[in-house]
């Protein structure tokens, strides 16, 4: 065997690991240019409940019906929205407060709980009484110092929408309270969705949509929002063939995410770290 022939086995994996290397340097200065090219976030559109903790709707439950209150509250939910999007499609619109107690007057009937008068205005009350996660006022002081333009975007109603914001002492942090019941609608109609981009006056890509829902991260992702889950709960993802951008258990994921999502460079990275920009 010559020398040539010898040096051959070793020879042609140098040769390919060479060829891959190159092909990769030259691909690195694409990526970085993508990455360079993609929109910044400037503004987010939130759902309700990753800013308003809807657990004490659950507790009000169980104090008016000892024992029925969890069974209950997954009737009336479940009931809550398919009466939403059951009005929409066929096109006998109604709004969130009307929906959610006709969802309670139906579920207590088919669970055979006497809803007394002040019983239903007890539990339809509870939502007038929603505070803030403890979480979400420091994130949303953060997100507001980093310059993002921050508004509410929810199937509520005005009212309790401007009821929530002050009960939690959020009076001066939304630049936009958008309820869906402006646009006859409820999430996830595309008409809502569309609501951020005419308040912010953005594109899409500019605004980042914060789900509480996973059918809500899926809709906005579908008209094509970037978008994070606030999975409070934990739950499982929908099989609805779409993905959020990212999630995460509480806001301060949020944050971390529009920081690296905008750069770390500049006054959003200081700001979002709780530093001070230059």
């Amino acid at each position: 065997m010559t020398k040539i022939e010898r040096r051959e086995p070793y020879r042609r994996p140098l040769l390919r690991l060479l060829a891959k290397t190159a092909v990769l340097a030259n691909a690195m200065p694409l990526a970085r240019a993508a990455a360079a090219t993609k929109p910044q976030l400037k503004a987010i559109a939130f759902d309700a409940f990753p800013i308003f903790d809807p657990r004490p709707l659950s507790a009000a439950a169980e104090d008016v019906f000892p024992g029925k209150g969890a069974q209950l509250g997954n009737v009336w939910r479940s009931r809550q929205f398919e009466y939403q999007w059951l009005r929409v499609l066929s096109g006998h619109y109604a709004d969130f407060w009307q929906t959610t107690e006709e969802a309670l007057v139906f579920s207590a009937r088919s669970l055979e709980l006497d809803l007394t008068i002040g019983k239903r205005a007890q539990l339809m009350d509870a939502y007038l009484s929603l505070k803030a996660w403890p979480d979400a006022p420091r994130a949303l002081a953060l997100l507001k110092q980093a310059g993002m333009q921050l508004a509410l975007l929810s199937n509520w109603t005005s009212k309790m929408l401007d009821t929530a914001i002050r009960n939690a002492g959020l009076e001066r942090v939304f630049d936009h309270v958008l309820s869906a019941d402006q646009v006859a609608s409820h999430k996830p109609d595309p008409r809502a969705y569309r609501m951020a981009m005419d308040a912010f006056a953005l594109e899409r890509e500019q605004i980042l949509f914060a789900a509480f829902a996973g059918w809500d991260a899926a809709g906005a992702k579908w008209f094509g929002y970037p978008t994070f889950w606030v999975n409070r709960l934990n739950a499982p993802p929908e099989e609805l063939g779409v993905s959020a951008d990212a999630s995460g258990s509480d806001l301060s994921e949020l944050v971390e995410f529009v920081r690296h999502r905008n750069g770390n460079a500049g006054r959003a990275g200081a700001s979002l770290n709780g530093g001070s920009a230059a």
